[in-house]
Parts: C-alpha cells; sequence; structure tokens
C-alpha cells in the first residue's frame, strides 16, 4: 500500500511518516522535519501547483505542526484552499485552518467572508464544514456577522447541521455571553429535538446556564427526568449505545444537570428520586462505564435532598466500590463516601475496615484520599489516632506540596479538638519539626499566642501547667540539629517569656540554652535577633524580681558580637539590651513587665504629654498644626499667582530655567535687525513652564533682547527630530504624535469483569485493626459530633473596582515644536515661538524694523503659524504679508563673522559636526 501511496497519498509522506515513527531520538525527529520544512518552503511556492498536491502539502504541514514545529509559511495556502470549489479540497482547508489558527490571529479576517458564504450552501457537508471553523474560529468581534446565518441553520433539515448549530451558538455563548442571552429560548426549544444528538448536544449550554442561575430553570426539571427516564429504557436508537450501556455520557450529563437543580430544592429532588433509583439498580457493574454512571448517581444523591431509600443505595454501591479489587473503583469509593458523610455520618461505620485497609494500601494516591474522606471525619473523639496517622504519613513523603497540605491539616485539627494542652503543644512540635520551613509563618504566631493566652477561662493552674509542659519539651528539643527556623523561633520567644517562671528551671540555665542557640544558627538573623531578645527578658525579670545575676561569658560574647554586626536590627538590639541592664529595678518593671504579651497596651493619640510643650512654642511664635484633612484641602495650584514669602506652604510654580554664561556687552539699541538668513518674529510667547495651560489669554510682554538664546546643547542627531535632555524640554511630554489605529482585526476497552471480594475478609481482621477502626469510628452514631463541629472557615474576598477617571476638563500642556522637523508644522498648533530659544546666542548690531505684537489670540488655531516656502520666505497661516529676508545684519563673532558662519556651514553639508557648540545651528539647518 505504501509503495502505491495509499489512501491518496505519495509514497513520499508515507516514507516520511515512517522515518519519523522509526525515530531513536528526539534530535534525529528534529532533523527528520525540519528538512521537510525546508523541502515544502521551496515546493509550496512553486507556480501552477497541481490542486491534488497542494492538498498533501496542506496535510504535510499539519503533520508538522502537530508535531510542534512551526509551519506558519503555509497558514496563507490553507486559507486558500477554503476558498475552492471543490467539496474534498474545501474540507481540507477548513481542517487545516482549524488546526493552524485560534481566534485572535490576523488571517481570520480573510475567511469570515467565505464562512458566511459556504453557511448558505446547499451541499450540508459545506455547512457542517463552516460550523466546524466557526466553533474554532470565530471570536467576539466577528460574532455578529454570522450569528444570524448559524440561528437560521437551527431549523435545518439534516440532524448534523443543528447539531452543530447548537454547537457553535454555544461557543458563541462562552466568548461573549450578552450576544446570546436573547436566544436562550432557542435552548430550549432544541432540547425537544427528534434526534437525541441535537438534544444531547443541547444538554451542553443548559447545563452552563443553569450553573449561572438555577431559578430560571427550574420548569424544566420534568423535561430532564422524562429524558433520562426515556434513555434508561433503551428508547433511542442502538446507535447510541456503548458497551450495551443505552446514551451513558448522556445520563452523566443529565445527572449533572439535575444535582444542580435539586439542591436545596424538596419539590424538584422528589421528582428525581424514582429513576434515580431505576438507573441505580439497572445500572452494569462490571464495566467502567457503568460504575461511572454508579458514581454520578451516588454525587447527585449527596447534593439534592436526601432521600434514605436512595441513601441506603448509595451506601450499598460504595460498599461494592471498596471491596473490588480495582484501585480506581476504591478510589471512587472514597470519595464516593466523602460525600455521603456530610448528610449521614453513620454511614461511615460501614466502611470501617475498607476504610482501614485503604489507609494500609501502598497506593499513594488511594492513601491521599483516603486521608481526605479521615480529615472531614475527625471529632474530638478520634483526633488523636487521625492527626498521628497524618503526621506519620507527613513524614514519609517528599512532596512538598503533599506535605504543606497535610501540615496544614494536623494544625486545624489540633487547634480544633485538642483533647488537652499537652497534646497539642507535643502535637505541634511534631508538625514543626518534620514539616520545616513549609509550614505557614502565621502557625507560629498563633501557637506563641495561645500559650501567652492559655486554655482555661480565668483558670491561672491550667495556663501555668500549659506553659510549662511547652518549656520542658522544648528544652528537651532544642539541642537536636536542623531545626527550622520558625519553629526555633516559637523556642526562643517561649524560653524567654516564661523559662524562669515556675522557678524549675535558673536563669543561667535558660540564658546558656538561648546562648547555645544563637551560636548554632549564626547565619540565621531572624533567629540571633529571637535569641538576643529572649536573653534580654530573662536578665530583665531576674532584675525586677531582685535577685542577683551575672551575665554569662556566652553572653558577652553574643553582645559583642552583635554590636558590630552589619544587621542594624541585631546592633539595636545588643545596644538595647546593654542599656536595660543598667537601669533600676523600678524602671525594668515598667519597660518589661512580667507576662504581658498579651496586655492591651493604651496608646494616646492625642499625644496629650506634650501639651505644655506645645503651648510653650506658640507662645515664643511657632505655627499651629494643620490637621491633615484641613491641610489637604489647601494644597490646590493656582496659576499665575505671585509668590508670597512671608508665607511657608509649599511653591508649585516651576523653577527659572538657568541661562548659560554670556559675554557682557553694550545694552542693544531699541530697534532689533536680524542677520539675512533668519527671520524676524511678528509674535513673541513665553517660555513653556510646568504649570501653565496648554491654551491661555492675555498680553505677554515683548522679550528683552537679552533673552534670546537658543538652547541646543541637548541635541544628539542632526537630521530628524532632536531628543532634548535639558530640563526645560524634557519636563514636557509630547502630545501632538500622531495616533496609530490598530485593526484587530479514549477511552478504554471495559469488558473486563472485576471480580468478586473474597466472602471471607472480616473473619481475617487482626486484632490491632479493629482496634484502629474502633478509634477512628467510635462514637460515629452522633451526629452531634460531626464534621458540622467544627468551625467553618469564611473565606472573604475583597474586590474592589478602581472607578473610571474622568477625563481632564483642561488639556495637558503641549511640548516644545521641533525645530528641525518642518514637514508637519501645519498639523497643529503652538504656543511657543521657534524664535524664542535663540536667546541672546545673536548679537544683533545694526538696526532694522520688526513687527512684534503685545497679544496672542485667545484661540489656539488662530495663532501664526510659520511656512517655509521654496524662497526661503516666511508667510503666516492667517495671510500676513510676506517677509522677506532682505534685511542685512552682522554678527559681533570673532574677528570675522562671515567667513566662520560660511566655514561652519561648509563643513555641516560635508556631514562634519564640528566638537564645539555652533550657536548658529539653527540658521544653518534652515539655509
Amino acid at each position: 500500500m505504501g509503495s502505491q501511496g495509499g489512501f491518496g497519498q505519495s509514497k513520499e509522506f508515507l516514507d516520511l511518516v515512517k522515518s519519523i515513527g522509526e525515530a531513536r531520538s528526539k534530535s534525529e525527529e528534529d532533523r527528520i522535519v525540519l528538512h521537510e520544512i525546508e523541502m515544502l518552503k521551496r515546493r509550496i511556492n512553486e507556480p501552477d501547483i497541481p490542486k491534488r498536491k497542494m492538498k498533501e502539502y496542506i496535510i504535510r504541514l499539519v503533520y508538522i505542526e502537530m508535531l510542534g514545529h512551526d509551519a506558519s509559511f503555509g497558514y496563507i495556502h490553507a486559507v486558500k484552499m477554503t476558498h475552492d470549489d471543490s467539496l474534498l479540497l474545501k474540507r481540507t482547508g477548513y481542517l487545516a485552518v482549524t488546526l493552524f489558527l485560534n481566534e485572535d490571529h490576523d488571517l481570520i479576517i480573510l475567511i469570515v467572508n467565505t464562512i458566511q458564504k459556504d453557511l448558505k450552501s446547499d451541499n450540508y457537508l459545506v455547512v457542517c464544514a463552516a460550523l466546524n471553523a466557526v466553533c474554532k474560529l470565530i471570536n467576539e468581534e466577528t460574532i455578529p456577522a454570522v450569528i444570524q446565518q448559524v440561528v437560521e441553520l437551527l431549523g435545518h433539515p439534516k440532524e448534523g447541521v443543528r447539531k452543530k448549530a447548537v454547537m457553535a451558538l454555544h461557543s458563541f455563548y462562552q466568548r461573549s455571553p450578552s450576544s446570546v442571552n436573547h436566544l436562550v429560548s432557542h435552548f430550549r426549544k432544541k432540547l425537544c429535538d427528534n434526534d437525541p444528538g441535537v438534544m444531547g448536544a443541547t444538554l451542553c449550554p443548559l447545563y452552563d446556564l443553569i450553573t449561572i442561575d438555577v431559578n430560571l430553570y427550574k420548569d424544566l426539571v420534568v423535561s430532564f427526568v422524562n429524558i433520562l427516564k426515556q434513555v434508561a429504557e433503551r428508547r433511542l436508537p442502538k446507535s447510541y449505545d456503548y458497551h450495551q450501556t443505552p446514551a451513558p455520557f448522556i445520563q452523566i450529563k443529565l445527572l449533572k444537570t439535575l444535582a444542580l437543580l435539586g439542591s436545596g430544592d424538596k419539590k424538584s429532588s422528589e421528582q428525581m428520586y424514582t429513576v434515580i433509583g431505576d438507573i441505580m439498580r439497572k445500572s452494569d457493574t462490571t464495566s467502567n462505564i457503568g460504575n461511572a454512571i454508579l458514581y454520578e448517581c451516588i454525587c447527585c444523591i449527596s447534593s439534592i435532598q436526601p432521600s434514605p431509600k436512595l441513601l441506603e443505595t448509595a451506601a450499598d454501591a460504595i460498599a461494592k466500590f471498596l471491596k473490588s479489587d480495582s484501585h480506581n473503583l476504591k478510589y471512587m469509593g472514597i470519595d464516593a463516601l466523602g460525600r455521603l458523610i456530610r448528610i449521614s455520618p453513620d454511614i461511615a461505620e460501614q466502611h470501617q475496615l475498607a476504610v482501614i485497609d485503604c489507609l494500609e494500601d501502598p497506593d499513594d494516591t488511594l492513601k491521599r484520599k483516603t486521608f481526605e474522606l479521615l480529615y472531614k471525619m475527625t471529632k474530638s473523639s478520634n483526633v488523636e489516632v487521625i492527626v498521628d496517622r497524618m503526621i506519620d504519613y507527613m513524614i514519609s513523603i517528599n512532596d512538598s506540596h503533599y506535605k504543606t497540605e497535610t501540615a496544614s491539616r494536623c494544625v486545624e485539627l489540633a487547634e480544633q479538638f485538642a483533647p488537652s494542652n499537652h497534646w497539642f503543644i507535643q502535637t505541634m512540635n511534631k508538625v514543626f519539626q518534620h514539616a520545616g520551613d513549609l509550614v505557614n509563618p502565621k502557625v507560629a504566631h498563633n501557637l506563641m499566642r495561645l500559650i501567652a493566652e492559655g486554655f482555661g477561662e480565668d483558670d491561672e493552674s491550667a495556663d501555668s501547667q500549659l506553659r510549662s509542659s511547652a518549656v520542658e519539651s522544648y528544652l528537651k528539643i532544642v539541642d537536636e540539629p536542623k531545626l527550622p527556623s520558625a519553629f526555633l523561633q516559637v523556642i526562643c520567644w517561649v524560653l524567654g517569656e516564661y523559662g524562669t517562671a515556675d522557678g524549675k528551671y535558673s536563669a543561667s540555665y535558660i540564658s546558656g540554652k538561648l546562648c547555645d542557640v544563637a551560636e548554632a544558627h549564626s547565619s540565621d538573623d531572624i533567629v540571633k535577633a529571637y535569641a538576643v531578645s529572649a536573653l534580654m527578658k530573662v536578665y530583665c525579670f531576674e532584675k525586677a524580681a531582685g535577685r542577683k545575676f551575672d551575665l554569662l561569658p556566652e553572653c558577652h560574647t553574643l553582645l559583642e558580637e552583635m554590636s558590630a554586626s552589619h544587621s542594624s536590627d541585631l546592633q539595636q538590639r545588643a545596644y538595647e539590651f546593654q542599656a536595660i541592664l543598667d537601669l533600676d529595678s523600678n524602671s525594668i518593671d515598667n519597660i518589661m513587665p512580667l507576662d504581658a504579651s498579651c496586655e492591651d497596651i493604651e496608646i494616646d493619640k492625642t499625644l496629650s504629654f506634650l501639651n505644655t510643650y506645645v503651648h510653650k512654642s506658640l507662645e515664643e511664635g511657632a505655627e499651629p498644626y494643620i490637621p491633615e484633612n484641613q491641610r489637604s484641602g489647601t494644597l490646590t495650584v493656582i496659576p499665575n499667582i505671585p509668590f508670597d514669602t512671608s508665607s511657608h506652604s509649599l511653591r508649585f510654580e516651576a523653577y527659572e530655567v538657568p541661562k548659560p554664561v554670556v559675554p557682557t556687552r553694550p545694552p542693544p539699541p531699541t530697534t532689533t535687525t536680524y542677520p539675512t538668513d533668519l527671520v524676524p518674529v511678528s509674535v513673541s510667547l513665553p517660555e513653556p513652564s510646568y504649570h501653565q495651560p496648554a491654551r491661555f489669554s492675555g498680553p505677554v510682554p515683548d522679550p528683552s533682547p537679552t533673552d534670546l538664546r537658543l538652547r541646543l546643547d541637548g541635541v544628539q542627531k542632526k537630521w530628524g527630530k532632536p531628543s532634548y535632555t535639558s530640563s526645560a524640554t524634557s519636563s514636557s511630554t509630547s502630545n501632538f504624535d500622531f495616533n496609530r489605529t490598530t485593526v484587530n482585526g479514549p477511552t478504554q476497552p471495559d469488558n473486563v469483569v472485576v471480580p468478586k471480594a473474597r466472602e471471607s475478609r472480616h473473619v481475617e481482621v487482626s486484632e490491632e485493626k479493629q482496634k484502629l477502626a474502633a478509634s477512628l469510628f467510635g462514637g460515629t452514631s452522633s451526629s452531634s459530633s460531626s464534621r458540622s463541629e467544627k468551625k467553618q472557615p469564611v473565606a472573604a474576598t475583597a474586590s474592589s473596582k478602581r472607578p473610571a477617571t474622568a477625563v481632564a476638563a483642561q488639556p495637558p500642556p503641549p511640548p516644545p515644536p521641533d525645530l528641525l522637523d518642518l514637514g508637519e508644522m501645519s498639523g497643529y498648533s503652538t504656543v511657543v515661538d521657534p524664535f524664542k530659544q535663540l536667546e541672546g546666542l545673536l548679537d544683533v548690531s545694526q538696526g532694522g524694523s520688526t513687527s512684534s505684537s503685545s497679544s496672542i489670540p485667545t484661540n489656539g488655531h488662530d495663532q501664526n503659524l510659520l511656512i517655509i516656502n521654496e524662497k526661503d520666505d516666511f508667510t503666516p497661516v492667517n495671510g500676513s504679508p510676506n517677509v522677506s529676508n532682505k534685511t542685512t545684519a552682522t554678527l559681533t563673532k570673532g574677528p570675522s563673522l562671515k567667513d566662520a558662519l560660511d566655514k561652519d556651514a561648509l563643513v555641516r553639508q560635508m556631514g562634519v559636526n564640528p566638537t564645539s557648540q555652533n550657536p548658529n545651528l539653527f540658521s544653518d539647518l534652515l539655509s
């Protein structure tokens, strides 16, 4: 077949598939594919390629993409093939583009028109191919172009077209729910379609809609129950059977939907009881698909209002799962049991030994699922056995994720159901010791707070007993190596607060242990900080009690080392330690009170103890304090208001631009004459400021000749738009850049018979297992001790949406005009005259007439914009008379200004930039 090109493909393509299948490494496969890509790049662009050959090339490109390589060079050819009149080529093109492209690809716009045409075709195979592309490629922007045609296809005589139309509308809903909200009634109608395939396809969008709002579809409960009953009674054609089970996937989807509709609704649930019971009796437990339907029935029973008869049937089904030799069925049984014990905790008693077997099973996944079940079954009577088992499991695993999860569950159960204080402390020690730093840091702080506050209500003896047991347990473990940092912090804090409280241990013994901790963990600054603070508490409590003490040599060494530490926190703690020891006992008792870590601290927010100092300062002329709410209202920027030097408020006007040093020269005459290659300016505009608005009106004084200076110290290039680095130009943001518009455009065989469980299993149970089962499940009949006793954590998610910011009415100030870009000057209005930047670099020596204006128009569009014509004349936009460059002027630049200008111009025309600044750069560029 390969030699003759089986399935219509060439021998070359079949050899490619064979060579890739026989490749022994990924590198060899990549080499073969890259060679194929290079060959296709050459062949696919050849002229006059036969259609049959192009079809094969497209299929080879699909094969290359499936192997994970890039074939984007051939995407356009697949798009072109969708336009072909041949049905075979068109379907090949649609298959390729649905695999190549996604809904945001740029080539989508090229096939929308083709899809619209094909949706109107008389050949239903063409329509089906177009609908397949619609489901995959149509995005939110192109939905309106095809949605009406898709709705019309819901009434097509071919059931395959109707089914694909429903699927297309479902994809539209997933992308843009608002575009299909008015078409929900069509889904209800198609639920009654004569073809079971169309009805089954309609269940998917209806399930999504019911998930969002259940109450809108309560009336469909009767319809769903009737459909499920007909399916279970085998009224559907034989073609819908799978492993002799009638339409199992439709049954599963219907059961999921009924579970949503019956949750918390007794009336709706009562309508489902009969059909669910019939399905559970008729289900085939010898196949995987039959067990899947049975499991879904149990899930539905656990969601709707409970029925005692159905609960008993579900318990029997769970027993079959747990007694099976298949790990998959055991897993399903454990999961289903976890769902049912929420409704009836007594069910767990029937499966004690089965749960113990799963707990000891070598399958790690099954063991984890069993621990989840035990976590839901925990109460005060079995918390010790379950938590000890969970800690043993946590020690045996290496996966950090599951170790963290198991540790957090152990902590949660210990906090809620701890039978005694001593057990709680020991359990926390085991968790910290074996889980390490994977324990949440909040657990450490909660443990310290719990020890400080105590368990007993106004029972000091119980609290002191708790702290004494904590101190004893921590003194036994403190010398063990590789303790986690969070656990060491708890140990140091407890030893510092309560190490000498009961008088059983001396201050020297406790301080020696703390010094050993700091020395053994010298690289952990947080542990050292906790150790020093604990040492300070120990000695302060001794001095406040009037007992004599001497600092250990190890403590002296530690303080000297930390006083020279690079960490400012450790330095501060060391110096505070040394300073506090020099105080008297009364002061220390006030600074470090005994067992006051949880006492409320009264804070005087008004700082009334400073009133005397405040009154004295006000009498001496100090300014009164202004509250923050009043202060924030006074920070209003008011432009063009002279600054009052007597006030102490902040200034918001811009600093003056520094002017470069200019050689002194005699004051220029009143009449200003410009050089021949410059043009007089009719209007002088003010220097741009940080606070000036974009448009303004009012008289503007004429600038003095000494203000004329061109600042080009930041120019980085000669041609094009310059980039300035000076403070005056970099402070403005370019607001006249032209806006650019972008057009956004497997199912395994199930006929294996599961062997029945051995009937003698309950006889062979060991005595140890019976004790364990009694510990885990004892007293489960009491409904008051169920999982509902536990505190339900409240997860509050605060979502804050930022309101849309209103657009400021006043536009931002425009940046300085581009002095070197002369091609776009008419596209915007400017408020800064470009010649204002000549500021003093020109020394005018001859008189001349200059037309000037003392005011500028208020409207930015009426300002005179200068346009350079070919004759070097400057023509105002508003029709002002042309000003020719007939005025002569001389510049005082060295002995011969004209020679210097000619030399600079010649050098710049040759493309050589002088190293020094040229004051006439502006005139050279314009000329």
